[in-house]
């Protein structure tokens, strides 16, 4: 990776005197001036494992190798589930880090948590401009019209489909469906002995894109953004529209279903076990490479009564916490801005897959030559950025997203299971339903 100079700002060398270059002036009125002992340290929890976390690492040392101000010190916690869990034990107290990262359905969570400082308080004492960054991405952690967090991670879903076998079956490889009803027609003709036509992992992100693409909201409230959700939504006739879509093909034994674990849904696909499935995007780079046929990606399907809206974001952000000093505040803000850079962010896309969070990294060779070697690397950019604004492709903010996902997933299994799918859609609302009283209550 090649060392990318940091952004910093004058107000920022003049804090940290020391660690800028110090000054031996004495104070006007005769006493020593207060300067930092060294570089300024901000811990930094993420949840990055495996190459991911090794490609963060690199980022950190190069930008601590950059300058002699700041040292961040990244430290992985496991999974997100884990990492929000030990946030939640030391938040607010001297055992806080400075920046942790957090998956998007934690926001409302952090937002509400009084152990984090927004990140629009530091956007406005320095002047930094957020309207160069994607707006779409960006729209996710913006609650009442502040940035809370500082986007990092991002992906949304996308159709991968087997080119080969399309073209076995005597479909267009360059033509994937668009709809739920081309979904099901081409999973018609691509099913045969050993292979389904397609699959959805067991997990409530997906239901919540083919809800969202339809422009409608998963909970009340504009999707919680104006106030407190009080009951689900998502059980009325959109949401009822996917899982009847997926019940008929499971009837027509078009679908296979996997489970709930990503690699194995994967694994199918690589076997050829299943020829279409939804994924993240941030997969596509290493689906290529180690496939053993042509891969093709494209935009997630939305319903044939329905224009396409779009996608929600998903992915991580990184937030700020409030127990730390102004001084670790501020170079912890200077770290985010050097994450934002067009030149960082083609890095971080290029070995992760991830969306550039500012648009201007697609523009760098690196980016361009990984695009030509790998241009399915360009469908999800593109339905990115075609996504209509709206309360429903902002995202659902609920505090409980992680327990009405798994009432989703519960609800999708059991209707596999022979339940119909308006019952069981309605048993996953009526578990979120209460979930959020619950939560409500205890948080009045």
């Amino acid at each position: 990776m090649k060392k990318i100079m940091p952004i910093v700002s004058m107000g920022f060398c003049v804090s940290l005197l020391a660690a800028c270059g110090g000054s031996d002036e004495a104070a006007s009125d005769g006493t020593s001036p207060q300067v930092t002992d060294g570089p300024v340290e901000v811990e930094f929890w993420h949840g990055m494992a495996g190459g991911l976390g090794e490609t963060l690492d690199e980022l950190v040392q190069e930008y601590n190798d950059s300058q002699e101000g700041v040292i961040i010190v990244p430290e992985f916690q496991g999974t997100y589930e884990e990492l929000l869990t030990k946030f939640r034990s030391v938040g607010g107290t001297q055992d806080s880090p400075g920046l942790v990262q957090v998956f998007e359905i934690g926001t409302k969570y952090m937002a509400e948590s009084g152990h984090v400082t927004p990140i629009q308080d530091w956007i406005d004492r320095d002047g930094y401009d957020i309207t160069q960054l994607e707006e779409n991405i960006l729209s996710y952690y913006t609650v009442d019209d502040d940035l809370y967090s500082m986007p990092f991670n991002s992906s949304t879903p996308a159709l991968y489909y087997n080119k080969d076998a399309f073209t076995e079956a005597g479909l267009d490889p360059e033509q994937p469906p668009e709809t739920l009803a081309e979904i099901k027609e081409a999973a018609e003709a691509l099913t045969k002995d050993g292979q389904y036509g397609f699959s959805i992992l067991g997990y409530g992100w997906f239901f919540e894109q083919l809800l969202a693409t339809q422009g409608v909201d998963y909970v009340n409230m504009d999707n919680g953004r104006s106030g407190d959700a009080t009951e689900a939504t998502f059980n009325g006739e959109e949401g009822q529209r996917v899982f009847e879509w997926i019940n008929d093909m499971h009837d027509e034994e078009t679908f296979g279903y996997f489970g709930q674990v990503w690699d194995d849904i994967r694994a199918a696909f690589q076997a050829e076990q299943v020829a279409m499935i939804l994924d993240s995007s941030a997969g596509i780079k290493e689906t290529v490479e180690t496939a053993t046929f042509d891969v093709g990606v494209g935009f997630i399907p939305h319903a044939d009564e329905a224009e396409r809206n779009g996608v929600v974001i998903g992915g991580g952000s990184i937030w700020m916490a409030n127990g730390i000093s102004e001084e670790e505040q501020e170079a912890a803000f200077e770290f985010l801005k050097y994450l934002q850079t067009p030149e960082v962010q083609a890095e971080w896309h290029v070995n992760t897959g991830y969306f550039a969070i500012h648009p201007d990294a697609y523009e760098q060779s690196i980016v361009q030559q990984e695009h030509e070697n790998i241009p399915q690397l360009r469908a999800p950019i593109e339905q990115l950025q075609e996504t209509i604004p709206s309360p429903a492709t902002q995202g659902a903010l609920i505090s409980v997203f992680p327990e009405s996902r798994q009432h989703v997933v519960t609800a999708l299994e059991n209707m596999l299971q022979g339940t119909a799918p308006k019952e069981a859609l309605d048993q996953a609302a009526e578990g979120t339903n209460r979930a959020i009283e619950v939560y409500n209550r205890s948080n009045q």
